[in-house]
């Protein structure tokens, strides 16, 4: 008989997710290398939202060149990254389950691209509108590249980040860990939960920023109730039997 893959020995796994960290890796530096090659048509189109920027230092230029090269690389492979996750941890799971591989990256893969989209094009012109608008005639704005591209960075990844909880509730409702019941009984633990994320995803500290993640995040959390109340596994139903070859 087989070893079931789910009893797999711990220096193993170890093993495994050392394999798959070294693949995203390289997908991120091979994505990264060819980056650098379009990194000023990328640097000009990621400082759409301002009129100038700025780099104070002889190295800042160059340094900022290998931060957008690595932020396309990054971007480029979240797909793969996903993928590599969701190979990890199947082997833990029932021949249902590992079915949804295919459908689950996608769906991640599009709701983080989706959310660093919302975020370039929805979020940061007001955010840096608003941000902006406490200059005064003496205090002008003076917006140092480096910085600039580490703020839109951390800002989409962010976005791309936390626009994951449909796909999280998504899958915890197929594993039968939550069912819409559950979520539309915790929707007031949810608004301070989206709170707190918001205050610590958003790299700066003003509450405007907070509120433009916490407004859209609410709405996944409502859309996550209906994937759930759809999708989600059916009290009563066993548990599908682990994968097999006869």
């Amino acid at each position: 008989m087989a070893t079931d893959p789910r009893e797999m020995p711990f220096l193993d796994h170890l093993e495994e997710l050392r394999r798959r960290l070294i693949t995203c890796f390289l997908a991120i530096l091979i994505f990264s290398i060819a980056g650098y090659f379009f990194a000023d048509g990328i640097l000009e189109f990621l400082t759409r939202p301002v009129d100038e920027v700025y780099f104070m230092g002889i190295t800042e230029a160059f340094a900022v060149k290998i931060k957008v090269a690595l932020l396309f690389g990054l971007f480029l492979s979240v797909p793969l990254i996903f993928f590599q996750l969701w190979r990890f941890v199947a082997p833990g799971l029932y021949a249902r389950e590992i079915r949804m591989v295919l459908p689950v990256v996608a769906g991640m893969s599009f709701f983080f691209l989706g959310g660093a989209l919302f975020c370039f094009y929805a979020v940061l012109p007001l955010g840096i509108k608003f941000l902006l608008g406490f200059g005064t005639a003496k205090m002008k704005p003076l917006l140092s590249v480096e910085k600039y591209i580490s703020f839109v960075g951390w800002m989409t990844v962010a976005f791309g980040a936390v626009f994951q909880l449909p796909v999280v509730t998504f899958i915890l409702g197929r594993l039968g860990l939550v069912d819409a019941a559950m979520l539309r009984h915790g929707r007031r633990y949810a608004v301070v939960g989206i709170l707190i994320v918001a205050a610590v995803a958003t790299p700066s500290p003003d509450v405007f920023s907070q509120l433009l993640l916490a407004g859209p995040l609410y709405s996944l959390y409502e859309l996550s109730i209906i994937l759930v109340a759809v999708s989600g596994k059916k009290k009563g139903i066993a548990t599908p039997g682990a994968v097999s070859d006869g």
